[in-house]
């Protein structure tokens, strides 16, 4: 057998040793460390865990009070986004909610 080989499989058998090591080992260092943390009162922030970041549509603002007001209807209106129909192509004054 080459060299080569036979170090490849002694790296092989060092790495089986060494991960049968760490399992045997696992348990212990997971215990200690739960023991530490309930001593100490450790939180995942304390110890330098970032929270995990959410995906997709950030959650939903609370709604704006309304700035404008159809005095037929009595519908209102914030001022965001699309205006309605009551409102388009009108003075915007008229319709403000008087404070």
């Amino acid at each position: 057998m080459s060299q080569y080989a036979e170090l490849k499989a002694q790296i092989a058998k060092l790495q089986a040793q060494a991960d049968e090591a760490r399992r045997t080992e696992l348990g212990n260092v997971i215990t200690e460390i739960r023991l530490k943390i309930a001593e100490y009162g450790l939180s995942a922030h304390d110890l330098g865990f970032a929270e995990a970041v959410r995906r997709g549509r950030p959650p939903k603002k609370a709604p704006l009070p309304p700035k404008y007001q159809d005095p037929k209807s009595g519908n209102t209106w914030s001022g965001r986004g699309k205006p309605p129909k009551w409102i388009v192509g009108k003075n915007r004054d008229r319709f403000l909610i008087q404070q």
